[in-house]
């Protein structure tokens, strides 16, 4: 009743142009507008951050994928043995068959005699065993060569295609060097020597092991400068080292040639000369290595 019966009622009300009611409304809309983005921008941020993170998952198990895991790590070792064993068995039979052609090349026309009916098939099948694992190696190394090629860095496989040929170039040499010089002349002598005063018979097994004896060594002694450059490159010798310890190092291929030869000083001598050279040869390749990494640097 007061509200009716208020004579001021009208001066009290705000009056309102038509362009302050559009102002307000527009102001009631913005308000309205306002949330509504902040809701699709909160709501759309989720979605930006899980499609970041199952971009990042994507990549990472592509990355896991691209990784060979220890499973595919023994299939290709498994592999390269499958592939070593067929080429050994192939050339093994290959050997073992054709005995009777290459036989007198190995016996070099030296009589021999067997003790006992099993000793034939037992040395036939030793030197066959030997002569094709010798043959066979070039491709156990190939297949050697392909299973660790994958886990080493490009310094290391640029080091091992370089003097990978060299090491079997270098074991070759050594195994003919043993062959066509230090063997005959050691057998001849220590033959000649017993035969002035005892009836020399030597067994067959007893003569392809002295074959292996003044054979094998050497090939591996002849690897002496490829272990050399290759413990330049891991930094552990110098050829200042060398050079300082040549003396002893003289003294212990000495010993090791007495070691691994026949008991006479010829095959010492033979194979201590070879030694002493490729000590020196090692010196020298040893030394060219330093020389070419200094200057690398400056180039």
């Amino acid at each position: 009743m007061s509200d009716l019966m208020d004579p001021y009622e009208h001066h009290n009300r705000e009056i309102l142009s038509p362009l302050d009611k559009k102002k307000a409304a527009n102001k009631e809309e913005k308000k309205q507008t306002e949330p509504s983005i902040k809701e699709k921008a909160s709501s759309s941020a989720p979605e930006h951050n899980t499609n970041r993170i199952s971009n990042d998952q994507t990549t990472n198990e592509n990355e896991q994928t691209d990784q060979p895991t220890v499973v595919d790590h023994l299939t290709d070792l498994r592999k390269q043995i499958i592939k070593s064993l067929v080429v050994f068995s192939s050339i093994f039979i290959g050997v073992f068959s054709t005995i009777n052609f290459w036989f007198p090349y190995v016996t070099k026309g030296h009589s021999l005699i067997i003790l006992g009916p099993l000793e034939v098939v037992k040395f036939y099948m030793s030197i066959s065993f030997v002569l094709a694992l010798g043959i066979s190696l070039p491709f156990l190394c190939h297949y050697i060569w392909q299973f660790v090629k994958p886990g080493l860095n490009e310094q290391e496989n640029k080091f091992m295609n370089i003097y990978s040929p060299m090491m079997f170039l270098l074991f070759t040499f050594g195994i003919g060097f043993g062959y066509f010089v230090i063997h005959p002349l050691s057998y001849n002598f220590l033959i000649s020597m017993g035969a002035k005063n005892f009836e020399v018979m030597v067994s067959a097994q007893e003569y392809m092991r002295f074959l292996m004896m003044t054979t094998m060594p050497v090939g591996l002694l002849f690897e002496l400068p490829i272990v050399a450059m290759f413990l330049s490159a891991v930094g552990i010798l110098t050829a200042h080292s060398m050079k300082k310890v040549r003396k002893w190092s003289y003294i212990i291929l000495a010993v090791v040639s007495a070691l691994i030869t026949p008991p006479d000083f010829i095959s010492q001598l033979l194979i201590l000369v070879p030694m002493a050279i490729l000590y020196e040869i090692s010196i020298y390749m040893v030394t060219f290595m330093e020389k070419r990494a200094a200057a690398v640097p400056h180039s």
